[in-house]
Order: C-alpha cells, then sequence, then structure tokens
C-alpha cells in the first residue's frame, strides 16, 4: 500500500532564478513608479511579508534609499474563513500614511483571488492610495475573481490538489520555489 502523504516537490525557481526574478520585478516596479520615495510595499502575510523584505532591499539597491514597507494582514476581511480557515493573524504595520502613496500589494502566490479581495479591503481602513499594484511571485491560475496581478515572477498552471512552496533563506534556509504534487 502507497503513503498518500508522500509529496514530489519540483524545482520551479532555483535560488539563482530567484534572485534574477526578484530582480526584474524591482525593474518593472520601478519602471511603474513616478517617484521611488513614493512607494509601499505592504507584504500579505505569511510569506508575502518576506517577498516584501527582499524586494525592498533589491529596490534599494537600485534607487539608492529605503522603500517603506509594511504589513498588511486581511484575515477578518475574507469572505472564506470556513472553507480555509484561520491562521494565526499577524498585526497589521503601517508606519507611514497612505493616502497619496503608490502602494504595492506584495504575495507570494496568488490562486483564487480572494486573499487580496480581502486586501484591497483592508487597505481601505487605512486610507485613500494614489495607486494600488499587486505584485506575487507566482500566479498559479484558478481564479475565483477578476484580480490579476500588475508584476508577476512566473506563471505556474497547477492543478487544484498541487501547492506551490516560496522559500526563503531568511526562514527556510534555502532560496527558491517548488510546486508540491501529490
Amino acid at each position: 500500500m502507497q503513503n498518500q502523504d508522500i509529496q514530489e516537490r519540483i524545482e520551479i525557481l532555483s535560488k539563482e532564478t530567484f534572485a534574477l526574478t526578484i530582480s526584474r520585478l524591482a525593474s518593472q516596479v520601478l519602471e511603474c513608479a513616478h517617484n521611488s520615495r513614493d512607494l509601499l510595499l505592504l507584504g500579505i502575510p505569511t510569506r508575502g511579508v518576506q517577498l516584501a523584505e527582499v524586494l525592498a532591499s533589491e529596490l534599494k539597491d537600485h534607487v539608492g534609499h529605503e522603500i517603506d514597507r509594511g504589513v498588511l494582514d486581511p484575515t477578518f476581511y475574507r469572505d472564506d474563513l470556513k472553507r480555509v480557515g484561520t491562521r494565526m493573524v499577524q498585526p497589521t504595520e503601517i508606519h507611514s500614511a497612505i493616502d497619496g502613496r503608490q502602494v504595492v500589494l506584495v504575495d507570494d502566490v496568488i490562486f483564487t483571488g480572494r486573499t487580496v479581495r480581502a486586501a484591497l479591503e483592508a487597505l481601505q481602513a487605512w486610507g485613500r492610495a494614489e495607486k494600488v499594484m499587486l505584485l506575487v511571485m507566482i500566479d498559479r491560475g484558478h481564479r475565483e475573481l477578476p484580480i490579476q496581478p500588475d508584476f508577476c515572477g512566473r506563471s505556474v498552471p497547477t492543478r487544484r490538489i498541487e501547492s506551490i512552496e516560496v522559500r526563503f533563506q531568511s526562514l527556510d534556509g534555502e532560496e527558491g520555489v517548488y510546486l508540491l504534487k501529490n
């Protein structure tokens, strides 16, 4: 009898490709920003927070100054909590005004679009941004809402039962993106 819990792990982005993708995404963000000092990166927990940190570091290397960033936890704005369950809520931390800023919502993977919808609703409670953009490392498809990322590291068509794992050196001791198959 086979063990149903064994998952096959397929590398989508190696450490090197991951770094190149971050650099490309940073360049794309800067091309769309009229002033890098107006940028505000808001990471969506859990892995979007780490991605925002890595992206902010890369942006700093490009522009020579810190990029404002924070955390936006949309958990209480979700319309699908019964289906997806809850995790420990991470406090929303926004240390600068949103009004008139170019906000980049940062998440590791976009799937149904419901997390982003909730994040947009949560963001409204903090002010009115000049512009809101969405950056994701992986778009795996299966959208339930008409939400698309402005910046995407890679599109990876998946089956619903598969999952994507984005790994960070600071958290996991390795960097890269993996497809997990049952």
